[in-house]
């Protein structure tokens, strides 16, 4: 395969990357945008919970971090098994992180959304540890990604003790 072919290659797998990580963002947002001023908004909320507008640009950097972390994982062609392990890993992850929102927002389950928050929690703590065996700096990239979502946790945590 030529250097060009080689390049073209990649940058459909860097779209394709963009397009998955933010179509995950896409289904959650479905359920979210009309939840937030209306069952949202009438929640007891912990002191710790940030305004509105933050949520929005940090899961947009969030979920760009998390596409070029997926390409630099994906752009040598999954050619052994821990590469295909991690992608696997890593479309299951998201489908789970579009789930909780589903669960929150769509159903109103706070508890289950907790159960789906840790489990997502710990899909992201292994694929740092996944991705850190083929590329050091795809695993530095999710880093904000876990630190966001350990802080949602605990957010979800309380959210369900103040409204249940």
């Amino acid at each position: 395969m030529s250097k060009g072919e080689q390049q073209a290659i990649n940058f459909w797998r860097f779209v394709a990357s963009l397009a998955m990580c933010y179509g995950a963002a896409f289904i959650g947002s479905f359920f979210t945008r009309t939840e937030i001023t209306q069952w949202y908004a009438f929640l007891k909320k912990p002191i710790f919970t940030p305004p509105g507008w933050v949520f929005a640009p940090v899961w947009f950097l969030l979920y760009f971090l998390m596409a070029v972390s997926l390409y630099l994982v994906w752009r040598r062609g999954l050619r052994i098994e821990k590469e295909r392990m991690a992608f696997g890993l890593f479309i299951i992850h998201l489908i789970f992180n579009a789930f909780w929102s589903i669960v929150f927002f769509g159903f109103h389950e706070i508890f289950f959304a907790l159960i789906v928050i840790i489990v997502l929690w710990i899909m992201i703590y292994s694929l740092i540890f996944q991705f850190y065996r083929i590329n050091k700096f795809a695993c530095y990239l999710l880093v904000p990604y876990l630190v966001w979502v350990s802080y949602a946790s605990f957010l979800n945590f309380f959210l369900w003790l103040l409204n249940r």
